[in-house]
């Protein structure tokens, strides 16, 4: 397998990005947060242009924040802080449009901007977990050959049968299974090891 090397640990990012002196840094942060930030806009019916201001708005507020920043665990993790920020720029939103129109997608039809914070923390988790998946695709991409990724997104993602994955990419069935069990333990193995290096 090749190791992952292009995104370095959550806390020697911040470490970068704090600096204010590593441009590449601050691209990799917001590769790694843009997303996030934008998906979970969009969840709190925001349109998209709005999610994109949001992101934009999110990642100044950093911009001014991170230098000198030290993180410190113990105050709280780092996606605490970063969901604080995300919806307080959110409802500077909804502040500067009192007439927003809600988003026309089925997921974001109706949803209200004050919801109990119970709903609001679930919906930041749901959100960070797919940030987390995210980031172990990534890996995934380098590390496994096409034949196994296509293996592994049709028959684990797509349900497509075993036999029909096996012939539509002429491989065995067991190679089939081979590759759904080998990336799906990867995929655990990074996801958990992201979540340790959060702090």
């Amino acid at each position: 397998m090749v190791p992952m090397t292009r995104y370095t640990t959550h806390i020697s990012l911040l470490q970068r990005v704090s600096a204010s002196t590593d441009p590449a840094a601050w691209r990799e942060f917001c590769d790694r947060y843009g997303l996030l930030i934008r998906s979970f806009a969009r969840r709190r019916a925001l349109q998209p242009a709005d999610c994109d201001e949001v992101v934009q708005d999110v990642l100044t507020a950093l911009t001014q924040a991170m230098p000198g920043f030290e993180y410190d665990p113990t105050r709280g993790k780092f996606r605490g802080y970063l969901k604080t920020i995300t919806l307080r720029e959110i409802q500077k939103r909804y502040r500067q449009h009192r007439e927003l129109p809600l988003a026309t997608d089925g997921e974001s039809q109706g949803v209200e901007l004050e919801r109990d914070d119970a709903a609001l923390d679930q919906t930041w988790e749901d959100e960070w977990r797919q940030y987390h998946l995210r980031q172990a695709m990534r890996s995934i991409e380098v590390e496994f050959s096409e034949a196994d990724r296509e293996a592994f997104d049709l028959y684990a993602v797509h349900g497509t049968p075993a036999q029909e994955t096996a012939t539509r990419l002429q491989l065995s069935v067991d190679q089939v299974y081979q590759a759904k069990s080998r990336i799906l333990k990867r995929i655990e193995s990074l996801i958990e090891r992201q979540v340790e290096d959060e702090g």
